[in-house]
Protein backbone atom coordinates (compact mmCIF):
# COMPACT_ATOMS: atom_id res chain seq x y z
CA UNK A 1 0.00 0.00 0.00
CA UNK A 2 1.25 3.37 -1.12
CA UNK A 3 1.48 6.25 1.33
CA UNK A 4 -1.61 8.95 0.61
CA UNK A 5 -0.37 12.19 -1.25
CA UNK A 6 -1.67 15.30 -0.39
CA UNK A 7 -1.08 18.39 -2.92
CA UNK A 8 -2.13 20.54 0.03
CA UNK A 9 -0.54 20.09 3.98
CA UNK A 10 -3.21 17.82 5.70
CA UNK A 11 -2.26 19.99 8.68
CA UNK A 12 -2.50 23.54 9.44
CA UNK A 13 0.78 24.90 9.50
CA UNK A 14 1.60 27.29 12.21
CA UNK A 15 3.61 30.68 12.02
CA UNK A 16 6.74 28.65 13.43
CA UNK A 17 8.95 31.94 13.92
CA UNK A 18 6.20 34.32 15.57
CA UNK A 19 5.27 30.98 17.59
CA UNK A 20 8.90 31.18 18.64
CA UNK A 21 9.19 34.47 19.65
CA UNK A 22 8.46 34.23 23.65
CA UNK A 23 10.98 31.33 23.99
CA UNK A 24 14.15 33.77 22.17
CA UNK A 25 12.79 36.19 24.77
CA UNK A 26 13.08 33.74 27.69
CA UNK A 27 15.89 32.43 26.35
CA UNK A 28 17.57 35.40 26.04
CA UNK A 29 17.12 36.60 29.38
CA UNK A 30 18.11 33.03 31.14
CA UNK A 31 21.45 33.32 29.10
CA UNK A 32 21.71 36.98 30.53
CA UNK A 33 21.33 35.77 34.15
CA UNK A 34 24.05 32.26 33.14
CA UNK A 35 26.48 35.06 31.74
CA UNK A 36 26.03 37.21 34.85
CA UNK A 37 27.19 34.09 37.26
CA UNK A 38 29.26 32.31 35.30
CA UNK A 39 31.08 34.78 33.68
CA UNK A 40 31.26 32.72 30.52
CA UNK A 41 30.26 34.87 27.27
CA UNK A 42 29.49 38.37 27.11
CA UNK A 43 26.69 41.00 26.87
CA UNK A 44 26.93 44.72 26.03
CA UNK A 45 23.65 46.63 25.81
CA UNK A 46 24.39 49.00 22.59
CA UNK A 47 25.06 45.97 20.80
CA UNK A 48 22.38 43.74 21.98
CA UNK A 49 20.14 46.64 21.41
CA UNK A 50 21.27 46.82 17.87
CA UNK A 51 20.89 43.60 17.22
CA UNK A 52 17.50 43.53 18.07
CA UNK A 53 16.77 46.62 16.00
CA UNK A 54 18.60 44.82 12.77
CA UNK A 55 15.66 41.26 13.65
CA UNK A 56 13.00 44.11 14.30
CA UNK A 57 13.73 45.74 10.81
CA UNK A 58 14.16 42.01 9.68
CA UNK A 59 10.42 41.23 10.30
CA UNK A 60 9.19 44.73 8.69
CA UNK A 61 11.10 43.98 5.50
CA UNK A 62 9.60 40.58 5.10
CA UNK A 63 6.20 42.04 5.69
CA UNK A 64 6.65 44.76 3.14
CA UNK A 65 8.78 42.62 0.15
CA UNK A 66 7.81 38.95 1.39
CA UNK A 67 4.94 38.93 -0.92
CA UNK A 68 7.84 38.97 -3.78
CA UNK A 69 9.48 35.54 -2.57
CA UNK A 70 5.71 34.08 -2.01
CA UNK A 71 5.13 34.94 -5.40
CA UNK A 72 8.77 33.96 -6.98
CA UNK A 73 8.52 30.31 -5.31
CA UNK A 74 4.47 30.06 -7.02
CA UNK A 75 5.72 30.76 -10.66
CA UNK A 76 8.54 28.79 -10.65
CA UNK A 77 6.43 25.84 -9.07
CA UNK A 78 4.32 26.34 -12.23
CA UNK A 79 7.16 24.82 -14.12
CA UNK A 80 7.65 21.80 -11.60
CA UNK A 81 9.14 18.54 -12.70
CA UNK A 82 7.05 16.51 -10.58
CA UNK A 83 4.31 16.59 -8.44
CA UNK A 84 5.41 15.58 -4.38
CA UNK A 85 2.50 15.11 -2.12
CA UNK A 86 2.71 15.53 1.47
CA UNK A 87 3.91 11.81 2.67
CA UNK A 88 6.60 11.42 4.84
CA UNK A 89 9.29 10.41 2.41
CA UNK A 90 8.53 13.27 0.58
CA UNK A 91 8.80 15.52 3.92
CA UNK A 92 12.09 13.38 4.73
CA UNK A 93 13.74 14.50 1.31
CA UNK A 94 12.43 18.09 1.78
CA UNK A 95 14.19 18.39 4.99
CA UNK A 96 17.32 17.40 3.70
CA UNK A 97 17.32 19.13 0.30
CA UNK A 98 15.99 22.55 2.17
CA UNK A 99 19.30 21.97 4.21
CA UNK A 100 21.56 21.63 1.92
CA UNK A 101 20.19 24.56 -0.13
CA UNK A 102 20.85 26.58 2.69
CA UNK A 103 24.22 25.49 3.06
CA UNK A 104 25.10 26.85 -0.68
CA UNK A 105 22.88 29.90 -0.15
CA UNK A 106 25.48 30.21 2.79
CA UNK A 107 28.85 29.55 1.69
CA UNK A 108 28.23 31.58 -1.68
CA UNK A 109 26.86 34.75 1.09
CA UNK A 110 30.44 34.01 1.78
CA UNK A 111 31.98 33.87 -1.25
CA UNK A 112 30.28 36.21 -3.54
CA UNK A 113 30.41 40.28 -2.31
CA UNK A 114 26.69 40.63 -3.49
CA UNK A 115 25.25 37.99 -1.17
CA UNK A 116 27.72 38.91 1.30
CA UNK A 117 26.23 42.68 1.06
CA UNK A 118 23.09 41.43 3.30
CA UNK A 119 24.78 38.70 4.99
CA UNK A 120 27.46 40.88 6.49
CA UNK A 121 24.99 41.96 8.91
CA UNK A 122 24.47 39.11 10.80
CA UNK A 123 28.39 39.29 11.46
CA UNK A 124 28.68 42.56 12.54
CA UNK A 125 28.55 42.30 16.27
CA UNK A 126 31.77 41.82 18.23
CA UNK A 127 29.88 39.77 20.79
CA UNK A 128 28.89 36.19 20.38
CA UNK A 129 25.35 35.33 22.51
CA UNK A 130 21.68 34.86 21.66
CA UNK A 131 20.97 38.07 20.37
CA UNK A 132 23.21 38.13 18.13
CA UNK A 133 20.96 35.53 16.36
CA UNK A 134 18.52 37.91 16.19
CA UNK A 135 20.76 40.34 13.69
CA UNK A 136 19.33 39.49 10.23
CA UNK A 137 19.69 41.57 6.86
CA UNK A 138 17.23 44.07 5.81
CA UNK A 139 18.01 43.56 2.26
CA UNK A 140 17.64 39.70 2.34
CA UNK A 141 14.73 39.75 -0.22
CA UNK A 142 16.02 42.41 -2.50
CA UNK A 143 19.51 40.73 -2.29
CA UNK A 144 17.64 38.01 -4.03
CA UNK A 145 18.50 35.55 -0.83
CA UNK A 146 15.93 33.51 -1.93
CA UNK A 147 16.90 32.27 -5.42
CA UNK A 148 18.89 29.48 -3.85
CA UNK A 149 15.81 27.82 -2.46
CA UNK A 150 13.98 27.97 -5.85
CA UNK A 151 15.47 24.67 -7.07
CA UNK A 152 13.73 22.95 -4.69
CA UNK A 153 10.49 24.37 -5.82
CA UNK A 154 11.09 23.59 -9.37
CA UNK A 155 11.91 19.62 -8.54
CA UNK A 156 8.20 19.89 -6.97
CA UNK A 157 8.16 19.93 -3.16
CA UNK A 158 5.49 22.28 -2.45
CA UNK A 159 6.36 25.68 -1.73
CA UNK A 160 4.36 25.66 1.55
CA UNK A 161 6.50 22.93 2.68
CA UNK A 162 9.91 24.74 1.77
CA UNK A 163 8.33 27.64 3.98
CA UNK A 164 7.73 25.46 7.05
CA UNK A 165 11.77 24.04 6.83
CA UNK A 166 13.14 27.40 6.21
CA UNK A 167 11.16 28.47 9.32
CA UNK A 168 12.45 25.54 11.17
CA UNK A 169 15.99 25.81 10.34
CA UNK A 170 15.81 29.46 11.75
CA UNK A 171 14.38 28.69 14.77
CA UNK A 172 16.97 26.13 15.46
CA UNK A 173 19.97 28.29 14.15
CA UNK A 174 18.61 30.24 17.03
CA UNK A 175 20.53 28.45 20.08
CA UNK A 176 23.66 27.83 18.51
CA UNK A 177 24.72 31.75 18.67
CA UNK A 178 25.97 30.97 22.35
CA UNK A 179 28.97 30.87 24.50
CA UNK A 180 27.12 29.23 27.58
CA UNK A 181 27.70 25.74 26.03
CA UNK A 182 30.81 23.62 25.12
CA UNK A 183 30.58 20.76 22.97
CA UNK A 184 27.29 18.11 23.12
CA UNK A 185 29.46 14.89 22.37
CA UNK A 186 28.54 12.58 19.19
CA UNK A 187 25.91 14.86 18.50
CA UNK A 188 28.64 17.49 17.21
CA UNK A 189 29.74 15.19 14.30
CA UNK A 190 25.70 15.42 12.71
CA UNK A 191 24.38 18.20 14.10
CA UNK A 192 25.57 22.34 13.20
CA UNK A 193 26.54 22.99 17.19
CA UNK A 194 27.20 26.18 19.53
CA UNK A 195 31.05 25.03 18.83
CA UNK A 196 30.88 24.72 15.17
CA UNK A 197 29.22 28.25 14.75
CA UNK A 198 31.53 29.99 16.67
CA UNK A 199 34.00 29.32 14.76
CA UNK A 200 31.38 30.45 11.57
CA UNK A 201 31.19 33.69 13.31
CA UNK A 202 35.06 34.13 14.29
CA UNK A 203 37.57 36.83 12.42
CA UNK A 204 40.91 34.74 13.00
CA UNK A 205 42.59 33.24 10.21
CA UNK A 206 42.32 29.47 10.43
CA UNK A 207 38.38 29.84 11.00
CA UNK A 208 37.49 32.14 7.71
CA UNK A 209 35.23 30.28 5.30
CA UNK A 210 34.24 27.24 7.64
CA UNK A 211 30.63 25.88 8.62
CA UNK A 212 28.35 27.16 6.75
CA UNK A 213 25.53 24.60 8.30
CA UNK A 214 22.49 25.21 9.15
CA UNK A 215 20.97 22.12 10.85
CA UNK A 216 23.06 19.59 9.69
CA UNK A 217 26.96 20.01 9.98
CA UNK A 218 27.46 17.15 7.30
CA UNK A 219 27.41 19.16 4.68
CA UNK A 220 30.35 20.92 5.78
CA UNK A 221 31.97 17.90 6.70
CA UNK A 222 31.08 16.16 2.92
CA UNK A 223 32.68 19.25 1.19
CA UNK A 224 35.60 20.12 2.85
CA UNK A 225 34.03 23.83 4.53
CA UNK A 226 34.41 21.73 8.09
CA UNK A 227 36.76 23.52 10.71
CA UNK A 228 36.60 22.25 14.35
CA UNK A 229 36.47 24.80 17.15
CA UNK A 230 40.23 24.79 18.79
CA UNK A 231 40.44 25.06 22.49
CA UNK A 232 43.96 26.63 22.30
CA UNK A 233 42.55 29.58 20.40
CA UNK A 234 39.18 31.34 21.44
CA UNK A 235 37.07 32.88 18.42
CA UNK A 236 37.49 36.65 18.00
CA UNK A 237 33.79 37.66 16.60
CA UNK A 238 32.66 40.35 13.95
CA UNK A 239 34.17 41.02 10.61
CA UNK A 240 37.96 41.29 9.71
CA UNK A 241 37.20 45.25 9.44
CA UNK A 242 35.10 46.08 12.27
CA UNK A 243 32.34 48.57 11.87
CA UNK A 244 33.14 50.43 15.03
CA UNK A 245 28.87 51.95 15.45
CA UNK A 246 26.03 50.55 16.85
CA UNK A 247 24.11 52.56 14.13
CA UNK A 248 21.55 50.34 12.70
CA UNK A 249 20.98 51.76 9.47
CA UNK A 250 24.98 51.44 8.85
CA UNK A 251 24.48 48.14 10.23
CA UNK A 252 22.46 47.36 7.49
CA UNK A 253 23.90 49.32 4.46
CA UNK A 254 27.46 49.90 5.05
CA UNK A 255 28.35 46.66 2.51
CA UNK A 256 26.03 48.03 -0.32
CA UNK A 257 27.63 51.41 0.13
CA UNK A 258 30.95 49.94 -0.50
CA UNK A 259 30.04 48.48 -3.57
CA UNK A 260 28.48 51.39 -5.02
CA UNK A 261 32.16 53.33 -3.85
CA UNK A 262 33.98 50.93 -5.85
CA UNK A 263 31.76 50.66 -8.62
CA UNK A 264 31.87 54.73 -9.04
CA UNK A 265 35.72 54.34 -9.29
CA UNK A 266 35.97 51.34 -11.60
CA UNK A 267 38.19 51.82 -14.78
CA UNK A 268 36.31 48.67 -16.49
CA UNK A 269 32.89 46.66 -16.60
CA UNK A 270 35.44 43.78 -15.81
CA UNK A 271 36.35 45.73 -12.50
CA UNK A 272 32.34 46.17 -12.09
CA UNK A 273 31.63 42.68 -12.24
CA UNK A 274 35.00 42.28 -9.71
CA UNK A 275 33.44 44.80 -7.31
CA UNK A 276 30.36 43.44 -7.39
CA UNK A 277 29.91 39.47 -7.93
CA UNK A 278 33.57 38.46 -6.54
CA UNK A 279 34.92 37.39 -3.29
CA UNK A 280 34.55 40.27 -0.54
CA UNK A 281 37.47 41.90 -0.63
CA UNK A 282 38.44 42.06 -3.76
CA UNK A 283 40.27 44.47 -6.04
CA UNK A 284 42.00 44.81 -9.28
CA UNK A 285 45.70 44.73 -8.19
CA UNK A 286 45.11 42.86 -4.99
CA UNK A 287 46.33 45.26 -2.10
CA UNK A 288 42.83 44.17 -0.52
CA UNK A 289 43.12 40.94 1.82
CA UNK A 290 39.88 38.66 0.42
CA UNK A 291 39.50 35.39 3.07
CA UNK A 292 41.64 33.25 0.79
CA UNK A 293 44.30 35.69 0.76
CA UNK A 294 44.20 36.07 4.88
CA UNK A 295 44.05 32.45 5.17
CA UNK A 296 47.06 31.66 2.68
CA UNK A 297 49.08 34.00 4.62
CA UNK A 298 48.09 32.41 7.86
CA UNK A 299 49.15 29.30 6.47
CA UNK A 300 52.77 30.48 4.81
CA UNK A 301 53.19 31.78 8.69
CA UNK A 302 52.87 29.01 10.27
CA UNK A 303 53.67 26.03 7.87
CA UNK A 304 53.08 22.00 9.04
CA UNK A 305 56.26 20.56 10.17
CA UNK A 306 58.72 19.01 8.48
CA UNK A 307 59.53 14.77 8.74
CA UNK A 308 61.36 14.05 11.44
CA UNK A 309 60.97 17.58 13.13
CA UNK A 310 60.77 17.09 16.97
CA UNK A 311 57.39 17.27 18.76
CA UNK A 312 57.57 20.69 20.74
CA UNK A 313 59.78 22.48 18.31
CA UNK A 314 57.64 23.57 15.72
CA UNK A 315 55.06 26.39 16.28
CA UNK A 316 51.99 26.10 16.82
CA UNK A 317 49.41 26.92 13.69
CA UNK A 318 46.68 27.73 16.23
CA UNK A 319 48.47 31.16 16.70
CA UNK A 320 46.41 33.81 14.79
CA UNK A 321 47.97 35.87 11.94
CA UNK A 322 46.98 39.00 12.72
CA UNK A 323 46.59 41.00 9.42
CA UNK A 324 47.99 44.89 9.51
CA UNK A 325 46.04 45.61 5.88
CA UNK A 326 43.89 48.72 6.28
CA UNK A 327 40.49 47.87 6.49
CA UNK A 328 38.60 48.29 3.60
CA UNK A 329 34.33 47.77 3.14
CA UNK A 330 34.79 44.81 0.95
CA UNK A 331 36.55 42.60 3.28
CA UNK A 332 35.13 39.56 5.23
CA UNK A 333 34.68 37.53 8.03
Amino acid sequence: MTAPSFAAPPFEIPPIVTYAVPAFVLLILIEMVVVKLSKRGRYEARDSATSLAMGLGNRIMDIAFGGVVVAAYYVVYQFRLFDLGWTWPVLVACFFGEDLAYYWFHRVAHERRFFWASHVVHHSSQHYNLTTALRQSWTGTLGLCFVFHLPLVLIGFPPLMVFMFSAISLVYQFWIHTETIGRIGPLEWVLNTPSHHRVHHATNAKYLDANYAGVLIVWDRLFGTFVPEDDAEKPRYGIVSQLGTFNPFRVAFHEWAGIWRDIAHAKSLKQVLGYTFGPPGWSPDGSRKTSRAIKQAWAAQFPPPRAGEAAGVAVSPSVTLRVTAPPHAGEQT
